[in-house]
Order: C-alpha cells, then sequence, then structure tokens
C-alpha cells in the first residue's frame, strides 16, 4: 500500500514532465512553420535575383526549383546598378536614400517638438489641439491626395525632392507618440529644469530629448518604412529620373508586352537593404517601445 502511495506521485511528475516536453516541441514546430512561411517569399526573391533568365525563373515559380539556383549569378545586378541610361537604379536607389533621411531627421524634429509642447507647453486650448490631431490620423491620406498633388503643383514644387519629403513630414501618429511618451516622464524633471533657469527649448534638447531614445527609434523605423514605400504619391508628382525613388522605378519591369522578372528581383533585393539597416540599427530600442508601451496598457 505504501509502494503504491509513493509511486503515484511520481507518475504524475513523469506524466506532467512528458506533457510539458511534448507542448514544447509543439509549440517549437509551428513557430518554425511560421517562420518559414514567412521567410521562405524573401529566399525565394534573393534566389531568383541570382538567376539571369527571366523566363526559366516564371517556370520555376510554384515548385521547388524556385528555392534552388544550380549557378548563381551577379549580373541582374550589374545590369542594374547604373547612374544614367535605360536602367540607372543606382539613381533611383540614391534618389530614395536622400528621401527617406530628409523625411525622417526632419520628421524627428518637427514631430517631437510638436508633442513635447502638446506634452509641457503652457499653450492654451492644449487638449483641442491634441483631440485634433488625433482627429486628423483618422483620415485617410488617399482623400486629400488630389488637392495636395494641385498645391504642390501651383507652388512649382512637382518633380522635385521637396514635393516627396515636406508633404509627409508633420504626422499626427508620430505628434501623438511623442506626446504619449513625453507625458509619461516625471513632471518633477521639467520643474526641476525650469527653476535652475532652462529655457523651454534647453529643456527639449538636453533633457526630455536625451531620454526619448526607444520613442526616437520608433518613430524613426515606422517614418523610414513608410517614405521608403511611397508608390503613388511620387507616382503623381514625379516625370522624370531627376528625383523618381526606386519603387516607382521597378513598376516599370512590369511592361504591357514582356516582364523582366530577373531585373525585378535584383532591384527589390537592393530596395530591401536600406530599410533592413534601418532596422537593424535601431532594433534594441525599437523593440523596447513596444514592450514597454504592451506592459503599461
Amino acid at each position: 500500500m505504501s509502494d503504491l502511495v509513493l509511486t503515484q506521485p511520481a507518475s504524475l511528475a513523469i506524466a506532467r514532465g512528458n506533457g510539458k516536453r511534448s507542448l514544447r516541441i509543439v509549440q517549437s514546430l509551428c513557430i518554425l512553420i511560421i517562420a518559414l512561411v514567412m521567410i521562405s517569399p524573401l529566399f525565394m526573391l534573393l534566389i531568383a535575383s541570382l538567376k539571369d533568365d527571366r523566363f526559366r525563373i516564371l517556370a520555376d515559380m510554384g515548385s521547388f526549383r524556385a528555392f534552388w539556383v544550380s549557378d548563381p549569378t551577379l549580373s541582374n545586378y550589374k545590369e542594374i546598378a547604373h547612374f544614367s541610361g535605360e536602367l540607372a537604379y543606382g539613381r533611383y536607389l540614391f534618389n530614395s536614400l536622400v528621401i527617406l533621411v530628409a523625411t525622417v531627421v526632419s520628421g524627428l524634429i518637427v514631430n517631437s517638438m510638436a508633442g513635447f509642447v502638446l506634452a509641457w507647453g503652457s499653450l492654451r486650448g492644449k487638449a483641442t489641439l491634441l483631440a485634433l490631431v488625433v482627429a486628423l490620423y483618422v483620415i485617410p491620406q488617399e482623400s486629400i491626395i488630389m488637392p495636395l498633388v494641385v498645391m504642390m503643383s501651383r507652388a512649382g514644387l512637382t518633380d522635385t525632392f521637396a514635393v516627396q519629403i515636406l508633404p509627409w513630414v508633420a504626422s499626427p501618429l508620430y505628434v501623438f507618440l511623442f506626446y504619449q511618451f513625453f507625458a509619461q516622464l516625471p513632471k518633477e524633471l521639467y520643474e526641476a529644469a525650469e527653476m535652475d533657469g532652462a529655457s523651454a527649448f534647453r529643456i527639449y534638447r538636453s533633457i526630455y530629448m536625451p531620454l526619448s531614445l526607444p520613442a526616437l527609434a520608433t518613430v524613426s523605423i515606422l517614418m523610414g518604412i513608410e517614405s521608403w514605400n511611397q508608390y503613388l504619391w511620387p507616382t503623381l508628382v514625379t516625370q522624370t529620373d531627376y528625383a523618381r525613388p526606386i519603387a516607382v522605378a521597378i513598376a516599370t519591369f512590369f511592361g504591357q508586352d514582356s516582364i523582366y522578372w530577373d531585373r525585378a528581383m535584383a532591384a527589390s533585393v537592393l530596395m530591401m537593404i536600406p530599410v533592413l539597416i534601418l532596422y537593424l540599427a535601431f532594433q534594441r530600442w525599437f523593440v523596447s517601445s513596444f514592450v514597454g508601451s504592451a506592459v503599461k496598457g
């Protein structure tokens, strides 16, 4: 009887251990399958960019041969890596980088200043302004895009870098994100700096901005992705290669008579690299910002 009493808890513990181990194996398999599903299009894109025959790429799609290349070549990258001529994708990539850097840098300054004023400024009607900022966020960009095109055309800014940067510098979403972050910082910080004689701009620049690395990283990545993936707006406001970004240029590979899959794949890989570098550079603060937001609810 006593042996039976001692054996039952031990067998239950073994059964629970086996159940937890089985659950971990199932969870790992599910994560592995999800990761493969998410990574497989990127891997197929990279493999296709190393094939120099567009008909072969088309024939391999839909089979496991799309994930394998027997004789890899960089000829597609060499064909499009020019700064002039018909395949000036080096120029398009440079244009996109200029637009990305200018939009993100100016956007961080403008949106953080607006968020700081809404959080700590002595402005009358701050609550009304904040409500208007939130209300502006729900208006779709597409609904105001045609009046915006007319305004830019009358201002003589079409087919320039400025027309692809200025309209997207200030954003209600990023103003609200900065406002939320600044409002959560202790009020004593602002009051102590004010008692020491610091101006509002000095408090913003020397105290609040150094403490805002997670918010800066989050806004940088979101603004960078938004700017980098712009397609409709540059299609409407650019007519030449002078300021055309790579997202619009890639569409020229898809003609009515023929589709150049090989060059399009190589250009798509080049288009992904700067965004991946931006994410990896700010990954630590980006993840901590999202984790902090989730914990605070």
